[in-house]
Order: C-alpha cells, then structure tokens, then sequence
C-alpha cells in the first residue's frame, strides 16, 4: 500500500507537467477540428445577438442541422429564414427557457419526428409545419437576460426572471437532451456565460449573479461527465459584447478595451467546441483579470475598478428597446 502512495506521488507531477506540455504544443500546431456534419445543434435565444452569430457559424462549418428557441417568433424566423438560404436545414420553436414545463413539452417536440417546426407555448398561436428534427447533439445555452439596476432599485419579479432564465434554464434544457446525449455518446454542452460570472460589477446584480450560479453549475456538470464518454462541455466567458442587450454600457477607455464583436464570440465559441476545450475566456487578456484578483487586495482591485470606468460602466445601460 505504501509503495502503491509512493508511486502515485511520483507519477503525478509527470503527469501534470505532460498534460501542460500538451497544452502548450497545442497552442503552437493546428489541431484537428470536430466534423460538425453530423450533428443536430440547438441554440437558445437564437433569434438575435450572439445566438444568431452562432447559428451562422454552425451552418458554415456544416452543422447538419440547426434548431433555434427563443420567445420573439419574427427574430427567430428571420434567423431561420436566412440559415435555410445558406443550404442548411433549420427549425424554430417558440420556448421560454425560464419556464420549466414549457421547456420539457418543447424538448420532447424537438426530439420527436414529425414534430412541429414551431412549438406552441399557452400565450402563442403560430401555424404548426411538420419536420423531422431528431437527437440533439450540441446543446448551446446563449439565452439570457439583463435587468440593469442596483439590488435596491430592482423589481423582484425582474430579478426572478434573470435567475431563472439565465441559470435554472440551463438546468432544464440540460437535463432534457443530457440523457439521449449520454445514451448516443455522443453530445456537447456549451454555455454562452460571462466574464462577470468571475468578476462582478455594480448595477447588474441580477445578471452577475445568475451568471456566476450558471458557471458553478457548469464546473459542477463538465467534472460530472469525465467517466462518460464521447459527451462533453464548454463554458464561454467573454468580455463586453456589442449587442443590444448591454446597450449604453460604456468603458473609460473603449479603445484600449474595445466591446467583443457578437461574430467573434460565435467564431471562436464554435472552435472551442471543435477543440473539445471546457473553458474559453474571451480576449485572453481577460486571465490577468483573473489572477489580479487573486492576489490583489480587495482596495486594489476597487481602485481597478474605478480607474477603468468598471465601476461606473452601467450608469449609461439602456439594453434592448
């Protein structure tokens, strides 16, 4: 037994500094991307904004088929509309995922053949086409809210609504295509989080706070598959980016830290799944952040915060109109 510890203690370290070595020969040489032809990707909150990029971006790389949720019908159909024009097969459904019922009733459609293009929610009346969708392959968990207000001057409904569709959705939509995923094995979970999941600031405490609960839960479930095989997960963490949902949010030095382009995010959300890589911060300058904050003290860090304009950036926040 002893010699059994002692052995462990030795090849550990090797082991670490292998899989470090790897890493690095990684960054330097190309490797080989994920064939995405075979596979069915679900997008939520894939109407507009990132969502939409990320349905582009799938289609382009050869995604067999592409499914979109959302709950604004003429986005998603616009987004549909134009996916088909570009040669790949493409369905929308009407689904709020902050609604559990609604949620496991629209997952069901989707898995289901011959199952209607658009679902039906109680408060929605669309005309039903019928399609053959099938398993869902990669999951892409995108939708998300941002009420934009100090804790003392949200509405508690709204505050709600940010926690369940921006962290219990991922719940719901997970444990629904997670089983036929690990039953096929053969599936990837993404989510599309924030870098303020690590690094919070004043006047988006709903979105701050749902985002750090979806990146514990994320952590939680990536370390949960790696005795399943053939399934795995991202969590992306991108820095601002323009989009209408953070509207009017202004940095003090926007050229030094330019908002992210809803198109690069989606580009290089989509290799992070062809790499099978569990994490991608977005730019990389955003690691710094991370270790400044762990080894800064907390007056430092304040004095960070109000010399980049962090601490007043939501003072100007509009969102989407």
């Amino acid at each position: 037994m002893v010699w059994k510890w002692l052995g462990a203690l030795v090849v550990f370290p090797l082991q670490m500094i292998y899989l470090v070595a790897k890493a690095a020969v990684g960054l330097v040489l190309p490797a080989k991307l994920r064939d995405l032809s075979r596979e069915n990707v679900l997008i939520t909150g894939g109407g507009r904004g990132i969502g939409r990029q990320l349905a582009r971006e799938f289609a382009e790389r050869g995604a067999r088929k592409i499914v979109l949720w959302g709950r604004t019908e003429k986005c998603l159909k616009e987004t549909t509309e134009e996916i088909q024009q570009m040669g790949t097969e493409c369905h929308y459904f009407i689904c709020d995922v902050g609604n559990r019922e609604e949620v496991y009733q629209t997952a069901k459609a989707v898995r289901e053949k011959n199952s209607p293009a658009v679902a039906l929610s109680p408060s929605h009346k669309s005309r039903l086409a019928l399609r053959e969708v099938g398993d869902i392959t990669i999951l892409v968990n995108n939708a998300a809210v941002v009420h934009g207000k100090s804790l003392m001057d949200s509405d508690d409904d709204a505050l709600l609504k940010s926690q369940h569709i921006n962290t219990l959705g991922q719940f719901w939509t997970t444990k629904a295509f997670l089983p036929r995923m690990l039953e096929l094995q053969n599936g990837h979970i993404v989510c599309l989080n924030s870098v303020l999941a690590l690094s919070a600031i004043p006047g988006a405490i709903d979105y701050c706070t749902s985002k750090a609960s979806a990146f514990a839960f994320m952590e939680s479930l990536t370390l949960g598959l790696l005795d399943c095989p053939g399934v795995s997960a991202t969590t992306v963490l991108p820095f601002h980016t323009s989009t209408e949902m953070f509207q009017g949010m202004r940095v003090r030095f926007p050229n030094l830290f330019p908002p992210l382009k809803p198109e690069t995010v989606a580009r290089r959300t989509v290799e992070a799944v062809q790499l099978n890589q569990a994490l991608l911060l977005l730019p990389w300058t955003m690691h710094a952040l991370i270790i400044l904050k762990s080894i800064l003290p907390q007056a430092a860090l304040e004095e960070i915060y109000k010399f980049s304009g962090t601490y007043t950036c939501m003072n100007t926040f509009k969102g989407r109109t």
